[in-house]
């Protein structure tokens, strides 16, 4: 992995495209952003399978009291708690990077998260970082699309 990683240092502005399909979501999301700082332009496909380790019921219930907080005001001014699998995953690769400084806020433009995999990716090479792959039984884990359709996400359906 370090030498893969080594490699692709030198050769900035190249477009990488990124398999979530049972990758631990915060460890995939640090990969990212390193990438992305380096100017890589990075796609991540499959966003819905990506996994969050932990009891999936406390999971559940935390991310529920998350989508609690508000403003003490007038709950329009935000702040805004996402509900799809791709706009939680570009949340924690934005909390990853410096968003208030240019190097992230140009970081960031070059972040893709889909849903499932769009037609003009069918034939891109997917590549994975192995030491983010799950490696316990996937009931240790709950998906992110699960997650989401708890908190409010209508699902795969209303994409295809």
């Amino acid at each position: 992995m370090a030498k893969q990683l080594a490699e692709q240092k030198q050769r900035p502005n190249q477009v990488l495209t990124i398999d979530a399909k049972d990758c631990i979501a915060g460890r995939m999301c640090s990969h990212v952003s390193k990438l992305l700082l380096q100017g890589h332009h990075v796609r991540v496909v499959n966003a819905e399978k990506s996994m969050i380790s932990g009891n999936r019921y406390k999971t559940i219930e935390e991310y529920k009291e998350y989508l609690t907080i508000s403003s003490a005001t007038n709950p329009i001014h935000g702040p805004f708690h996402p509900r799809m699998p791709d706009r939680i995953l570009t949340r924690m690769v934005r909390g990853m990077l410096p968003k208030r400084k240019s190097s992230g806020l140009t970081a960031l433009k070059r972040l893709r998260i889909y849903v499932a995999i769009p037609p003009d990716l069918k034939n891109a090479k997917l590549e994975t970082f192995e030491d983010s792959k799950i490696r316990k039984p996937a009931s240790y884990f709950i998906t992110l699309g699960e997650l989401a359709k708890q908190i409010g996400w209508k699902g795969l359906d209303s994409y295809e």
